[in-house]
């Protein structure tokens, strides 16, 4: 293959990865927008491989099909449920890529000298320096996630005075490495920083910005991409993790936008626990609690129905029943609508997929924006899993940890259900007025049990 067709190609694959992103930003298209990155990558790849630059094509294809093997078994065996801790732990790959990359590419490359081997030089410490806080804090964020250490916030004394000095001594060393024409030992001293920064940086931000994280992540991973499409003289490498990273970012921008927070006071160290433990002590009032032929009476007695759900449905793998409870309310002539919060369950839009794997249909499914008007003029909430982003503290409690968040106003229907296993605080730690509300009545027990008793009372 020659060069100009490599490159030709290359360009080709950019557009696929372009459209790629448009189409998932919509449900409608985003199986057509998976197709195009998929097109896009194998053209990438097919066009890398037969480069005519490229050396040791046994050993690349080798790899591809030892990552294509793990990649597909991750692909069946792994639960949407699980699927943030999945993307965590890729985007630790490539961050750890970019770290090799740098490596590779600091100890064999061809001669340079002045203006040129400065800007080598520059392109591989930030490129490393990227590639470890991305790897180090990826894997923080999937053990978080995985439960394997506490979602508590790390508060480390003068934690913000160690993340500031980490940074300022990577800055300097690059001064160094850059003048010394590559001192071994400051790429060295910065990528122990680098590791330990990232894994700082993570440990410190609480449960309840999990979300936030992943995206952050995601960008901090696509940047890393672009620092080793540099290192390789590589455009699409380049191009792609431009658009990874910048598209990462702004999705991190809309959800703090959503949180009502500053993008820096995540980064900084947000609030949040992992509310796994709760005590009776922590109720502020007296709950309603009601069984599943009480729900099944009010839907029935309802013209129209709104429903909020939460993590607690994806964990209970409720979204069937739920698609078949909606599916048999509006046989009887409910109106019934869901209420998406931007940060539901624990990666951006992912109750937006449980419901679409349940073949709810797109047109009820709208954003927090859209319905939130909509509750005063609603006879019944079903609350299924969801806590923090249906907390009236956060629009009524200034001395709320999340005082500000713009949540779902379910509290002003007529009547609300929450579907919960227990009376545990959710995933910030912050216990919820709403279920103390006299319009509010509680249904305990596994989602998705609960779900299916309603359907047999229907």
């Amino acid at each position: 293959m020659s060069q100009g067709l490599v490159t030709a190609s290359y360009i080709i694959a950019a557009v696929c990865f372009i459209l790629s992103l448009a189409g998932l930003s919509k449900q409608e298209s985003a199986k057509a927008g998976n197709w195009y990155g998929v097109a896009g990558m194998a053209i990438a790849l097919v066009a890398t491989i037969f480069n005519p630059e490229v050396t040791g094509l046994g050993w690349i294809i080798l790899a591809m099909v030892i990552g294509a093997a793990i990649g597909i078994r991750l692909a069946l065996k792994v639960e949407m449920t699980e699927m943030p801790e999945l993307i965590a732990m890729l985007h630790s790959f490539v961050g750890l890529a970019a770290v090799f990359v740098g490596y590779n590419t600091y100890m064999d490359h061809e001669e340079m000298f002045g203006a040129m081997l400065n800007i080598h030089n520059t392109e591989v410490f930030l490129g490393v320096f990227i590639g470890a806080v991305t790897f180090t804090g990826s894997i923080v964020a999937f053990c978080k996630l995985r439960g394997l250490v506490s979602s508590k916030p790390l508060m480390l004394p003068h934690r913000h005075k160690l993340n500031l000095l980490a940074v300022v001594v990577s800055a300097l060393l690059l001064i160094w490495f850059v003048q010394v024409e590559g001192s071994s030992f400051a790429l060295l001293v910065m990528t122990l920083i680098a590791l330990a920064f990232g894994w700082h940086l993570v440990a410190s931000i609480g449960g309840a910005d999990m979300p936030v994280v992943i995206s952050m992540l995601n960008s901090y991973s696509g940047w890393a991409a672009a620092a080793a499409g540099f290192m390789l003289s590589n455009d699409l490498l380049i191009v792609v993790g431009a658009l990874v990273g910048s598209s990462g970012a702004i999705l991190s921008y809309i959800m703090c936008r959503a949180m009502n927070r500053s993008f820096v006071s995540v980064i900084a160290g947000g609030f949040g626990s992992d509310g796994a433990v709760s005590s009776g002590e922590e109720e502020d009032g007296e709950y309603t609690e009601v069984n599943a032929e009480d729900v099944a009476e009010m839907l029935k007695n309802s013209s129209s129905v709104i429903i909020t759900p939460g993590y607690g449905m994806a964990v209970a793998q409720a979204q069937y029943p739920v698609a078949d409870l909606v599916s048999k309310l509006r046989a009887a002539g409910v109106k019934v609508r869901f209420g998406i919060h931007p940060v539901a369950g624990r990666l951006p839009g992912h109750m937006n997929v449980l419901l679409a794997e349940a073949k709810v249909p797109y047109d009820i499914v709208l954003e927090m924006d859209e319905i939130n008007d909509d509750f005063d003029d609603t006879d019944t909430v079903l609350v299924i899993g969801a806590n923090d982003t249906v907390n009236p503290a956060a629009n009524e409690d200034p001395a709320s940890p999340i005082a500000g968040m713009p949540v779902l106003e379910v509290w002003k229907a007529q009547q609300v259900v929450v579907f919960k296993r227990s009376m545990n605080t959710g995933y910030a730690g912050v216990q919820n007025p709403l279920f103390f509300r006299e319009n509010s009545v509680m249904l305990f027990g596994d989602a998705k049990d609960s779900v299916d008793n309603i359907l047999k009372a229907l």
